[in-house]
């Protein structure tokens, strides 16, 4: 994510002055800077109705809903279409994020196809984009889809900005931290891991390998999908493996193959550092395309514990040494 150049929220600025009348709103916006906070002594903002976070912005609707809105908390658009595929990742995230920050900003959703006006308004060169309002101004805008944390670390930083600006703020703050906590709401499974898991648990390797593959297809980086993945092509592979594999291993260490289905029945066996050793042994006595097997092989068996494994931190340091 990019803080935008101070030339282009200032476009922004003059566009969004030129289409919404904001000569009354800025009488208003003068008006709380001066007015004293909220606190004792002092009317709180108007809390926000329930389930007023995230709402659907229209042409119509976008002086009331943005501008108007932004005098008390920052008012954070997002211009989506249905063919930008990015556009409901991040709609979900921020829909999430609104409710946790308890209205200390609200989210505002605009269909492009169907408003056009508004990505006009804001020269919107590609979606989705995001432009952040406050004041009855753009103060930030970006145009890529950045990862939850950095999401996160933005809001919280526009939110402190403001606070001592806009007074919804703090009253929202304040609002949900006077807020009994609330029952905790169970998570609800992933109904593609649970399919995936009821085909693992009746044995159809093969059904959950396509269905972990599919999720990954979609979330290239999902962890738990690419665990799973690996667990399930182990197995697949070590159960149908015979036996006796292993001491043809141990007859003819140069049977690239008979080398790694023995390995495989040792890390099944739970023998990890037998099967690490034997695989690092063929990587230091081989060459060309059997040594590169040995040593692709032994890091998909990597894949099966966690990085911090004491067994997996030697194996790469004697992998390392091997192939160095």
């Amino acid at each position: 994510m990019t803080r935008p150049d101070p030339r282009q929220t200032a476009a922004l600025s003059a566009a969004l002055s030129r289409a919404v009348d904001l000569s009354a709103l800025k009488a208003r916006a003068d008006a709380t800077k001066t007015a004293p906070p909220t606190g004792a002594g002092a009317a709180p903002a108007p809390p926000a109705p329930e389930g007023a976070f995230s709402t659907d912005v229209t042409e119509a609707t976008f002086q009331n809903e943005v501008v108007e809105r932004s005098l008390q908390v920052p008012v954070v658009v997002v211009l989506t279409a249905t063919w930008a595929s990015a556009s409901q990742q991040l709609i979900s995230t921020l829909e999430r994020l609104s409710v946790e920050y308890g209205g200390a900003w609200v989210l505002a959703k605009v269909d492009t196809e169907a408003n056009p006006r508004i990505p006009q308004l804001f020269g919107a060169q590609t979606l989705p984009m995001t432009i952040a309002i406050a004041g009855g101004q753009p103060v930030e805008a970006f145009g890529d889809v950045p990862p939850e944390p950095q999401l996160r670390q933005w809001l919280t930083s526009l939110v402190d900005a403001l606070r001592g600006r806009l007074p919804g703020i703090e009253a929202a703050e304040q609002a949900a931290a006077a807020a009994p906590a609330a029952e905790p709401v169970p998570e609800q499974a992933d109904e593609r891991f649970t399919a995936a898991e009821a085909a693992f648990e009746r044995g159809d390797y093969a059904a959950a390998e396509a269905a972990y593959d599919a999720i990954l297809a979609a979330e290239p980086a999902n962890a738990e999908a690419k665990a799973a993945v690996a667990q399930v092509r182990f197995l697949a592979r070590a159960e149908v493996t015979d036996p006796s594999v292993i001491v043809r291993a141990d007859t003819s260490p140069n049977d690239i193959d008979a080398q790694l289905a023995a390995a495989d029945l040792e890390l099944a066996g739970q023998n990890a550092e037998q099967a690490f050793t034997r695989l690092i042994n063929v990587v230091r006595r081989a060459a060309g395309d059997d040594r590169d097997k040995a040593r692709t092989h032994l890091v998909s068996l990597f894949e099966l514990f966690a990085a911090d494994d004491p067994r997996v931190m030697k194996a790469r340091r004697d992998l390392a040494s091997a192939l160095f």
